[in-house]
């Protein structure tokens, strides 16, 4: 009996979830560069086994570092750590297409409309957004969605 090439053993399995881990923690480091006081949020594209972006939630470049405004209310310019990590990639030579999107929270609707039209093909999150129609999105555009279970503590 074959195996799909897409349906990977115990072996590949394991290995996979290593590497998930590995560029979540790395993820989760990134987040911590944002100066958002509300939620900081980071993300990484990963393609053909390269970190070929980063990101993180924040103002755009040349405008003040504070996210939020005197009353802790995000401004509205704020970009998100995907958005940001995808608009690298489009200032750059490479493309996301049939990448992994590591991100610390799942994206808003919004940003995974930009995930859909850079061609990311797989998602893998730790912590749910609020609003569950971004994943729906990604899910009926036929990326792969993981939600990556934070790792015990040591």
């Amino acid at each position: 009996m074959s195996t799909p090439q897409d349906a990977p053993g115990p072996t590949e399995r394991a290995k996979q979830d290593r590497y998930d881990r590995a560029y979540m923690r790395m993820a989760l480091e990134w987040a911590k560069l944002s100066h958002c006081t509300r939620k900081q949020v980071g993300a990484l594209i990963v393609k053909d086994g390269m970190i070929i972006s980063d990101g993180y939630n924040g103002t755009p470049t040349g405008f003040p570092n504070p996210c939020e405004d005197e009353e802790g209310l995000t401004h509205w310019y704020v970009l998100h750590a995907e958005a940001n990590a995808i608009l690298k990639v489009a200032r750059s030579t490479n493309n996301a297409r049939g990448a992994t999107l590591y991100l610390t929270h799942s994206p808003c609707k919004e940003c995974s409309k930009l995930v859909l039209q850079a061609g990311i093909h797989r998602l893998v999150y730790q912590v749910a957004y609020k609003d569950p129609a971004g994943l729906d999105l990604l899910a009926k555009g036929g990326v792969v969605v993981s939600k990556l279970d934070p790792e015990p503590d040591a």
